[in-house]
């Protein structure tokens, strides 16, 4: 592969101003952690990214779609393929009657809000979910007993050959933490919502209160990458962790929350190394005590090639 006719390739299609090169990911995590991508793109138009896509696919060069940047770890020495950010260059959102149509790259607040303004109810579970759309139908995010699939419509995307597709989202096989896009390799464009009619006081007040508990539960004070792990079947990742002793369990700058211990943060310094090792540790702890396997939730990228780095429970 020759590197540099393929950056030419990116600047033709985004601009010299849309390419950045070597672009540390601390700079766009949340757990502010993170080496540098080789490539860093921000496309302006979903033309433009399906560009990059066919780039990066006809030269056989790795990419990763970056929204908000949170639920990702990424590897200390970077990743050596592209990334391709969808932030507000491609954030649009508009309401028509009880539905909204927004683009990948809006956030959920960003939304959550808009629906606010115009009455519209189904949204509030979301307000505080520092991801954006596309991200959030990816993963099916949810929150305090509200999920996506809940107020999905359809999503607009392009399939792994390239081609637009609009999948209905009884197709979309919406689970926990999972949905087609995820393993099928989808890039989400564009996403339709159905909410209702309520009064916004009280879709206000909700939110509010959503807030309220977020700040009195969460360690918002502190980069993190959100829920660190999936919740196992019949209890919670948080109550395991805190019962095998590991409230304030360190490595290095990484700690498990002393706030909610469903949480590793950053506290200070801290490299995805400490990162993961001290989620290989909590993984294997939790299992050691309780026979209980914790996944983790959040996303591994830069990792040897691999998207997670090696965790056992032995």
């Amino acid at each position: 592969m020759n590197i540099e006719p393929f950056k030419v390739c990116l600047e033709r299609i985004v601009g010299a101003e849309g390419l950045l090169e070597h672009e540390p990911m601390s700079r766009h995590t949340t757990l502010r952690i993170g080496g540098p991508a080789r490539y860093f793109v921000l496309p302006q138009s979903q033309e433009q990214m399906e560009g990059v896509l066919q780039a990066c696919k006809k030269e056989g060069f790795p990419w990763f779609i970056l929204g908000n940047g949170s639920n990702l770890l990424v590897s200390d020495r970077g990743y050596k393929g592209v990334v391709i950010h969808i932030g507000s260059l491609l954030g649009a959102i508009a309401v028509e009657g009880e539905q909204i149509s927004a683009q990948a790259g809006a956030l959920l607040s960003q939304v959550a809000h808009r629906a606010l303004a115009h009455g519209l109810t189904g949204m509030e579970f979301a307000a505080g979910i520092p991801g954006t759309l596309g991200g959030a139908c990816l993963m099916n995010a949810g929150a305090y007993g509200g999920e996506m699939k809940q107020i999905l419509l359809s999503v607009t995307a392009l399939d792994p050959k390239g081609g637009l597709v609009e999948i209905p989202v009884d197709k979309l096989e919406l689970g926990y933490r999972d949905s087609l896009l995820m393993r099928g390799g989808y890039v989400a464009l564009t996403a339709r919502l159905q909410l209702a009619r309520g009064n916004a006081e009280q879709i206000q007040g909700r939110m509010e209160e959503l807030k309220a508990l977020r700040v009195q539960k969460q360690p918002l004070e502190f980069p993190s990458a959100g829920s660190t792990f999936k919740r196992p079947e019949g209890c919670f990742a948080g109550k395991l962790i805190m019962d095998a002793g590991l409230r304030g369990y360190r490595v290095g700058g990484a700690q498990v929350s002393e706030k909610h211990c469903g949480f590793v943060i950053n506290a200070g310094g801290a490299t995805a190394e400490d990162v993961c090792r001290l989620i290989a540790d909590v993984h294997r702890i939790v299992y050691e005590k309780f026979g209980k396997t914790l996944e983790p939730e959040i996303r591994f990228l830069g990792f040897d090639g691999v998207s997670v780095p090696p965790i056992s429970a032995k």
